[in-house]
C-alpha cells in the first residue's frame, strides 16, 4: 500500500471521460456515466484508505447543463440514487459530505437530499468528500465578490480590510485547505473552470484513463509521483 506524506492532505479530481469510455464499447452514454458512478464509491473508500482527509470531486459543471435534456436527467437520476444510497457506506467508513455549487440551479428534492446528507454526515472526521455540483469557479469568484462589496457598502469593513483570508473565506470552500493534488482523468489536460483560486499552488497530474477505469492501484501511483516532487511555493 502507497504510503501518503503529511504534505498531502486534499486531492481533487476532474472526473472525465465518462462518455468516451461507454462509445469505445458502443454502449450508450449513460452506461459511462452509471460505471462513473461506482468509481466514485472505489476512489473515495480508498482515498480513506491512503489517508488522505479531503477529496473534491467535480461530478457536474454549471456548464454541463448545456448538454442534453437526455444526458442531465440521467445524470441527476444519478446523482438521486446516489443520495439516497450511500448514506450507510458513508457512515461506515466515517466520511463527512460536503456540495459546493449554484444549488438553486438543482430541483428542490435534490438539495432537500443534499441537506439530509451533510447534516447526517458532520460529525464524521476520516475524509471529508467534497462534491462539486452545478459548479463553476468563476461564478464562486463572482459570488464572493459581491459578498465581499456588500459588507464594504454597509459599512461592515474597509477597503483595506479586503485580503486572501477574507476573499478565501467567502468562497464554497470556505475552512478546506487548498488542493495539493488535482488529478484529471481522460487526457485532457485543462482546468475546465475548476476552483481556480483555489489551485494557486496545486501540483497538476493528467492520466489517459478514462473515469470509469480509475482505480485504487492508479491513484497509489499518482501519489507516488505526486510524494517524489518538491514544492517551492515560489521559493528557491
Amino acid at each position: 500500500m502507497t504510503e501518503n506524506n503529511n504534505n498531502l492532505q486534499h486531492i481533487a479530481i476532474i472526473m472525465d471521460g465518462n462518455g468516451r469510455w461507454a462509445k469505445r464499447r458502443g454502449l450508450p452514454r449513460a452506461a459511462g456515466h452509471k460505471k462513473g458512478a461506482e468509481t466514485v464509491k472505489e476512489i473515495t473508500r480508498a482515498a480513506g484508505d491512503l489517508g488522505i482527509k479531503y477529496l473534491t470531486l467535480y461530478a457536474f459543471s454549471t456548464e454541463n447543463w448545456q448538454r442534453s435534456k437526455e444526458e442531465v436527467d440521467t445524470l441527476m437520476g444519478l446523482l438521486r440514487e446516489y443520495l439516497k444510497s450511500n448514506l450507510d457506506e458513508l457512515k461506515e467508513n466515517n466520511v463527512k459530505i460536503r456540495f459546493i455549487g449554484e444549488r438553486d440551479m438543482l430541483d428542490k428534492d435534490i438539495v432537500d437530499s443534499m441537506d439530509k446528507l451533510e447534516a447526517e454526515t458532520a460529525a464524521n472526521d476520516a475524509l471529508t468528500l467534497c462534491i462539486a455540483l452545478s459548479y463553476g469557479s468563476r461564478q464562486e469568484i463572482v459570488g464572493a465578490v459581491r459578498k465581499v462589496a456588500a459588507l464594504a457598502k454597509r459599512g461592515d469593513i474597509s477597503v483595506n480590510d479586503i485580503d486572501i483570508r477574507m476573499f478565501s473565506d467567502m468562497l464554497y470552500t470556505k475552512d478546506i485547505p487548498d488542493p495539493d493534488l488535482l488529478i484529471r482523468t481522460s487526457g485532457e489536460q485543462r482546468v475546465s473552470n475548476y476552483l481556480l483560486w483555489q489551485l494557486a499552488y496545486t501540483e497538476f497530474y493528467f492520466t489517459d484513463t478514462f473515469w470509469p477505469d480509475f482505480n485504487k492501484k492508479e491513484l497509489e501511483t499518482i501519489i507516488q509521483n505526486f510524494n517524489s516532487r518538491e514544492r517551492r511555493y515560489g521559493k528557491v
